[in-house]
């Protein structure tokens, strides 16, 4: 069974606008962190605390050998995807029956990272329960988290995140330029007046009027968009005219919350009624979204059509409204938490706008999923997986709306089925087991989504204890589909049939299953991915026993259709199931070459799944080259990947014995002692340090080669340092930072070494970095 692609944001977010300095709370925060293992940062909307967060956690990324990762929460409603959610975040791959939680503690009881919980004030329970789960079953994780209230556990420490400190407008302003809410009102000014600076004409003008807002960061840049339009005296007449409607005379005693809210309200005002409704609707959109989303949600056919989108768009980017970023494959965009929440508020002021918006909101994630599923078996499927990826909270929020609102369970249930691809390939398989246990229940007619729904839910069982119920839905997916007359949905079904009879150690039940399958052929609407899995675990069954030349033919045909389609993912198990016959032939050599094939596409793809299983097939090669230290270093970054996913290897009595059969010559060759040394410095690699020891030629166990790279290449001392830092994941805006240097600068360092180095993509480079330690 398959996992995995290359994971979503959870690494520190990328700065799109500059960050006025807090250095009082970085050095207040980092302090924190090293007594404390919860800091909160507290404060009201607007305050900044998510940019805080995100700094202070760049300043203290080196003490964490594991890194830092970020868990996003302000799109999630649903508590029980929280747990589900941090796996994700932390880049695990849990196919066990234990509750979540437990299951995420296990797996992460060894690491050493600081985990940074974005946004927890509307999911408090369920954050709390992750922090002392977190707290208690581990003792090297961390956690930061931004909370509009505090958690309450009796380990966390708080940081209160105050609005930025503004002078005296009457008093001394020679410094005024020093004060970070002048600094930040300077900055957003300028981006929309191109000169402006602060200058002895307008010090105390800009200073009364960040006085006026509060100090609060999201009404300084509100405010500051004003300026397309009006002078800074203009713009703080007007402001102190909406203060004293709303405090019935005296600007001076609106609350802080006020405050903000009669800011939002005066950019909402400002907003042309079509860029007012375009705010609402896309209030249900969660977390970020491109454009096809956007025109997709906010188009009705009447009052908004899709051309008028992208103009509404343009609008609410102009005024701060939106912010625009990066995606994987454009430009996406996002609204503010403050901002998303006022525009919900707005929206179900609107008779029936809302289940209509989320709606359209719904069917557009179902036609991406469906755009998707097609597209899977072909070139592109990198591209998918980021896609996905990055509407990931956007998917959660259809699911959850179909399986909450009244008459759209079908949906939901329609939904969940065509992820399949994403729940097994893209390590998901815990979150989509929830998903469809949830959909299948609210729909137990007997209907296609259903027959989709029940194999998916059999695919997705990954435990000795789901097995025999993932291997009942298979059963009654296929009676269903029969029944239905879908040829193609019981072919789906036959193959999950088969594979956990593979894995339950049924060999020759297997073997009987798919050779079926596979002289069958593929039958009308059936997805090519699995009638290359079938042959897949064709060859598989074949290999086990022993049959190790009809399981190279099988193989070839199946390499055949992958080439044919350009496609990776099928092609990498092809690979590995190659490097088995191969090792069945005793040809080491042919082996070794096709497991490290397979190793090198299974890096690209991130797929932890796979890179467990060839793991310990390459384990084993080496043993039988005598390479034995070597395969004892391979055994413990093979159990440590083997944590992701589940440390029994799924009770797999097949898959256990290649591990028992390595682990034995590795401990007869070397001793107990030379052994455990061994496996414990394999046991301390991450994932790709691990595979890019793997990668190495065998005989080097202790000294990798000087890296995958031509001997002649030589970096400069700047360019070293970057690509050191890209191996840890910064972005270049994070690199310009350590290093104290411009962004472009920073990307021309990246563009250089991807240039010097033959590469394409980061990913290499860390790989590269890897192999040169």
């Amino acid at each position: 069974m398959g996992g995995s692609a290359p994971r979503r944001d959870c690494h520190l977010p990328v700065e799109t606008t500059s960050f006025v300095d807090r250095r009082r709370e970085q050095a207040e925060g980092r302090e924190l962190l090293t007594r404390a293992r919860l800091v909160t940062l507290t404060g009201p909307g607007g305050v900044g605390k998510t940019r805080l967060a995100a700094r202070i956690a760049a300043r203290v990324e080196r003490a964490f050998p594991d890194g830092v990762r970020f868990l996003h929460l302000a799109g999630l409603r649903d508590p029980a995807v929280v747990p589900l959610a941090a796996a994700g975040a932390l880049g695990l791959y849990d196919y066990s029956a234990q509750p979540p939680l437990d299951a995420l503690v296990e797996q992460v009881r060894d690491r050493r990272l600081l985990l940074v919980v974005d946004n927890c004030e509307h999911l408090l329970p369920a954050c709390t329960d992750l922090a002392a789960a977190l707290l208690r079953g581990t003792t090297g994780i961390r956690i930061l988290a931004t909370s509009r209230h505090r958690l309450g556990l009796t380990e966390e420490h708080l940081l209160d995140v105050r609005p930025l400190p503004v002078p005296d407008p009457d008093g001394d302003l020679s410094a005024a330029a020093g004060y970070p809410a002048l600094a930040l009102f300077a900055d957003r000014a300028a981006a929309v007046v191109p000169g402006f600076r602060l200058t002895a004409d307008n010090r105390a003008a800009v200073a009364r009027l960040c006085r006026r807002l509060d100090g609060l960061p999201l009404a300084i840049e509100l405010a500051a968009v004003r300026m397309r339009v009006l002078g800074v005296e203009q713009l703080l007449a007007r402001l102190d005219d909406r203060y004293r409607l709303l405090s019935a005379g005296s600007p001076a005693v609106l609350p802080r919350h006020q405050t903000l809210r009669a800011t939002v309200d005066w950019s909402h005002e400002l907003c042309t009624e079509r860029e007012q409704l375009v705010w609402a609707r896309l209030s249900v959109a969660a977390g970020g979204f491109d454009l096809e989303t956007a025109e997709a949600v906010c188009s009705d056919g009447e009052r908004i059509r899709p051309y008028d989108v992208l103009e509404a768009v343009a609008g609410l980017v102009d005024k701060s409204v939106l912010c625009r970023e990066s995606g994987p494959d454009g430009v996406r965009y996002r609204l503010l938490d403050t901002l998303r929440h006022y525009g919900l508020d707005k929206l179900r002021q609107l008779e029936g706008e809302e289940p209509a918006a989320r709606r359209r909101h719904r069917d557009r994630m179902q036609t991406l999923a469906t755009t998707c599923e097609r597209a899977w078996f072909g070139p592109g499927q990198r591209d998918i997986v980021a896609h996905l990826r990055a509407d990931l909270d956007n998917l959660r929020a259809a699911l959850d709306f179909s399986l909450t609102a009244p008459g759209e369970a079908l949906a939901g249930l329609r939904l969940a089925g065509t992820l399949w691809f994403y729940w097994h390939a893209c390590g998901a398989p815990r979150e989509g087991r929830y998903w469809l246990d949830r959909a299948l229940d609210a729909n137990p007619e007997p209907t296609r989504e259903r027959a989709r729904g029940l194999w998916v839910a059999g695919l997705l069982a990954g435990c000795p204890e789901d097995l025999t119920r993932g291997l009942r839905r298979a059963e009654d997916a296929r009676a269903l589909a029969r029944r239905l007359g879908d040829a193609a949905e019981a072919a789906h079904a036959d193959y999950v049939i088969g594979v956990i009879r593979l894995f339950a150690d049924d060999l020759p039940a297997a073997l009987a299953h798919f050779e079926a399958g596979v002289a069958r052929g593929r039958v009308p609407g059936q997805h090519l991915s699995l009638v290359g899995l079938d042959q897949v675990e064709l060859a598989c069954a074949l290999g086990f026993m022993g049959q190790a030349d009809r399981a190279v033919e099988v193989c070839e045909k199946a390499l055949s259709l992958c080439e044919e389609h350009g496609e990776e993912w099928v092609r990498s198990y092809v690979l590995r199931m190659l490097a088995l016959a191969h090792t069945v032939k005793k040809d080491w050599p042919r082996a070794e070459r096709h497991v490290r094939e397979a190793l090198r596409l299974k890096l690209a793809l991130n797929d932890v799944l796979g890179i467990a299983l060839t793991l310990d097939l390459t384990a084993l090669i080496a043993t039988h080259g005598g390479a034995h230290e070597r395969a004892a270093v391979l055994l413990g970054g093979a159990d440590r990947v083997w944590t992701a996913v589940d440390r029994n290897r799924w009770g797999c009595q097949t898959l256990a014995a290649t591990r028992r059969d390595s682990e034995r010559r590795a401990l007869d060759a070397v001793g107990r002692s030379a052994f455990t040394q061994a496996y414990e410095r394999g046991a301390a690699l991450g994932l790709a340090e691990i595979v890019g020891y793997a990668l190495q030629e065998p005989g080097h166990p202790e000294h990798p080669p000087a890296a995958t790279a031509e001997p002649e290449i030589r970096l400069t001392r700047r360019e070293a340092q970057v690509a050191e830092l890209v191996a840890e994941g910064l972005a270049n805006q994070q690199i310009a930072d350590r290093l104290v240097i411009a962004r472009r600068t920073a990307e021309g360092h990246v563009e250089r070494i991807l240039s010097k180095l033959g590469f394409n993509n980061r990913s290499q480079i860390a790989a590269w970095v890897t192999a040169q330690r």
